[in-house]
């Protein structure tokens, strides 16, 4: 940003003044991410705000006719997203260490287990339409749609970008500078930390 001073000696110059998000010491992509994190959590408490005012008005919670929910698998599949969380810190480190190497490879196995988490929902999913989970007129099936499949939305473009950054970061790509790692990180422990209160919210409650 640049601007016209007036001088001592009564002349005018311009000076380029740095950004604002630099004088705080948060770089630009860290605070639009900060900033979309800020929406998207809006956007999850309304999800959990619909879930909870429907559930409460719904006589018998799950419906008799409604398959139990797998709670055992989907635990332990939560346990494996948490653990991404702890990977995803290992790169952070290593990028702070100037480690390629290792960024490339913890946000390979970071990548790998965020995939390995919608494998297992998928198929779980898969498995709750067969025995009879009706998504589309029931409250029921309908808000187990839209708030984990919302979900699994956000871990899919997650894993997307954690691989991309994976592969950039293997190449050498001159192109993955340093500010571009820490806003995927936020945005993926903010992915995993949503997840907790979901499982418990849909599958425990």
């Amino acid at each position: 940003m640049a601007t016209l001073a007036m001088t001592r000696s009564g002349r005018r110059e311009l000076r380029v003044l740095p950004p604002a998000s630099r004088a705080t010491g948060i770089s630009s992509p860290v605070l639009g991410m900060l900033v979309f994190l800020g929406a998207e959590a809006m956007f999850f408490a309304g999800l959990v705000s619909a879930f909870v005012v429907l559930r409460s008005s719904a006589g018998i919670w799950p419906p008799p006719d409604q398959p139990r929910l797998p709670v055992v698998i989907t635990g332990a599949n939560t346990l494996v997203l948490l653990l991404s969380a702890f990977t995803m810190a290992r790169a952070i480190a290593a990028r702070r260490a100037g480690r390629r190497p290792d960024l490339a490879r913890w946000l390979a196995v970071t990548g790998c287990l965020g995939a390995a988490f919608l494998l297992v929902q998928g198929v779980e999913w898969v498995r709750l339409v067969q025995h009879g989970l009706r998504i589309g007129p029931g409250v029921y099936g309908s808000l187990f749609a839209a708030v984990i499949g919302a979900h699994a939305l956000h871990v899919l473009g997650g894993v997307v970008v954690v691989v991309s950054t994976s592969v950039a970061a293997y190449r050498m790509r001159p192109i993955l500078r340093e500010d571009l790692v820490l806003p995927g990180a936020l945005y993926w422990w903010f992915v995993v930390g949503v997840w907790p209160v979901l499982y418990g919210l849909v599958y425990l409650s």
